[in-house]
Order: C-alpha cells, then sequence, then structure tokens
C-alpha cells in the first residue's frame, strides 16, 4: 500500500500550480472567461431560483421576496470557497432563516436538503461517465493522489468508517438530548420538504430549475476549459464535473482546494501539457472563487445591509431573543 501522503505535499503541489498559473496568466483567453462568468452567474441565479420555490412550498403564508434568498445563496457559495467545511452553509442558513419571518432553522436546513435530491441524480451520471473513460482514478487509487484530505481517508478506511460511526452516534445523542422537542422538531423538518410531497410541483418548480442551472454549470466550465486552453468539448466538461463531485464529498479545504488539484492533473494528463493542467487546475478555481466571493460579499453589503461581523453578531442575538420569545408563547413549530 501506498503511504498517504503529508499535509505539506498536498500544499505543496498547490502552490506549484499557483505558481504555473501566474506564469501562463498572459495566455488565458479573456474572452472565454467573461463568457463563463456570465454561464455561471445564471447557474447560481437558477439555483436559488430553486431554492425560493423549495421556501415558497414550505412558507406560502409568509412574506419574502427572491432577492434576499438570492442574496444569500451567493454569500453562501462566495464564502464557501474561502471558508473550509462548507462554513459557508451556515452563513446562508442564516441569512435565508432571518429573511422569512417566524420561521425556524430546522425547517430551513430542511429545505435546503431538497436541492440534494438533484445533485444526486446528476453525480450518479456524470460519475458513472468519469469512470469509464478511463483516465478518471479509482476509489482505491484516491489513496495515491497528492490531495491529503482525500488520501487519508482513502489510506485509513477504518478510520473513516470510525468517524462516519461517531458522527451517526451523536446525531441520535443530539437526538435523545431534544427528545422533549422532537416532535416539533419533526414538523418543522417535514415542512421544509413540503415541496416533495407534491411530485408534479418538485419536477416543475425545483428539478427542472436546477437541470437549467446545470446547463449553464455546463456551458461555464466548457469556456473555463477554453480560457485556460485545455480545449472544451462534452466529455472533458463532464470529467471536471466528476471531479468536483469527489471534492465535494471531503469538503474540508475552501472549494476542495488541493482535491481538485490532484485530481484534474491525474484526469487531463494525456489531454494537455502538465504546465497547462496545473494552471488550469487553479485558474478555473480562482476564478469562480474570485467572482462568487465577489458577488456574495456585495449581496451582504447592498441587501442584508451587512458591513461588520459585529452586525452580523448582533442580527444573530436579536434573532435567537425573538426566537426564545416566540417559543416561550408557543411552542408547536411555524
Amino acid at each position: 500500500m501506498h503511504p498517504p501522503l503529508a499535509a505539506g505535499d498536498s500544499f505543496e503541489s498547490f502552490f506549484d500550480a499557483i505558481d504555473k498559473f501566474f506564469a501562463s496568466i498572459a495566455a488565458v483567453h479573456w474572452g472565454s472567461l467573461l463568457i463563463a462568468f456570465g454561464a455561471f452567474f445564471a447557474y447560481l441565479t437558477l439555483r436559488a431560483r430553486a431554492s425560493f420555490n423549495i421556501l415558497r412550498a414550505a412558507y406560502p403564508d409568509r412574506e419574502f421576496g427572491f432577492l434576499p434568498i438570492w442574496g444569500a445563496y451567493w454569500a453562501g457559495y462566495g464564502f464557501n470557497n474561502v471558508i473550509p467545511a462548507r462554513g459557508g452553509d451556515v452563513i446562508r442558513l442564516f441569512l435565508t432563516k432571518t429573511t422569512i419571518p417566524e420561521s425556524s432553522y430546522s425547517a430551513v436546513a430542511a429545505a435546503f436538503a431538497v436541492e440534494a435530491g438533484f445533485d444526486l441524480s446528476i453525480a450518479i451520471v456524470v460519475l458513472t461517465f468519469a469512470f469509464t473513460q478511463g483516465v478518471f482514478p479509482k476509489p482505491p487509487d484516491f489513496s495515491k493522489l497528492n490531495a491529503f484530505d482525500l488520501s487519508y481517508f482513502a489510506s485509513h478506511p477504518q478510520f473513516a468508517l470510525f468517524v462516519i460511526t461517531v458522527l451517526a452516534i451523536a446525531a441520535i445523542a443530539l437526538t435523545a438530548l431534544l427528545s422533549a422537542r422532537v416532535k416539533a422538531f419533526w414538523a418543522r423538518v417535514r415542512q421544509g420538504l413540503t415541496v416533495i410531497f407534491d411530485r408534479r410541483r418538485y419536477f416543475r418548480e425545483v428539478w427542472l430549475v436546477q437541470l437549467c442551472g446545470w446547463f449553464c454549470r455546463f456551458t461555464a466550465f466548457w469556456f473555463l476549459l477554453e480560457a485556460f486552453n485545455i480545449g472544451g468539448s462534452v466529455r472533458n466538461v463532464l470529467l471536471v464535473l466528476g471531479v468536483n463531485a469527489v471534492a465535494a464529498v471531503v469538503p474540508f479545504t475552501p472549494g476542495g482546494a488541493g482535491v481538485q488539484q490532484a485530481l484534474l492533473v491525474k484526469v487531463f494528463a494525456t489531454t494537455a501539457a502538465a504546465d497547462v493542467v496545473a494552471a488550469y487546475s487553479v485558474g478555473q478555481q480562482v476564478a469562480i472563487a474570485a467572482f462568487s466571493f465577489a458577488i456574495g460579499f456585495c449581496a451582504l453589503v447592498f441587501v442584508f445591509k451587512i458591513r461588520s461581523f459585529k452586525e452580523v453578531i448582533r442580527r444573530g442575538k436579536e434573532d435567537r431573543a425573538a426566537d426564545k420569545a416566540r417559543a416561550a408563547g408557543d411552542p408547536e413549530p411555524a
């Protein structure tokens, strides 16, 4: 068995790819990059629309608009690219919850989970294609990749199983501790899942909207491949999407940094020169991260009027106090 790579090796590979990216930045096709940004903007906007439709089904009698849901989605996605372990999801959850009057975190979080149905159905197709192309590493070979978080779990399946077991036990223990309110909790969760109980509405207002968004994402990566001289094609885009699907499983670094670079270098080893692939592996991630973070930050400032971390803390305390007051007067779910 190949020994797992050290974290330092993973970071060294990542920063080496950054050096190659800046060395080849003059060769970037800026027109293709701008088209990619436009397609990516449409992709996340459509995803936000699907999220809005899910929340509208969960809270049909509450007044809230699309713009704050859009802003929360962009803020969460943007910060996920700079905060490890998907910390941006916490920001999105807080912003969305405070947007919808008298909503609950459990219902909003359950509504977010509805989006995963489409993601799973597409990921199965994409990964099936990727693993049949002969260039995508098989799961047992992930331990050989120059990506610490992915290689460590692949090299230590017993430890990975232990982590999953601990998380499951923690979830069970938390449920037991909250047993006095578990009925209300599950009622709120069911409220967040309301749209999936109406299959036609779910297919029309969520799945199809996400599918349109996926085609925009496909287009974005096509032009990113063109911008960084790899070459856009259906095969190449599906391989990139397969890499993103694997990186999403181990989100310990912002945006899957390190994992994406290791996989992309392996996948495109015979497609383009090593320096070109290394430059693309960093360039596409830096471009998406900078673009989404910039729009997400603007959403915080102009949509939510948040200009400092103190403002976030103040709003969080106010929202918690309001929740406690409402719970004291009405123990049933909102």
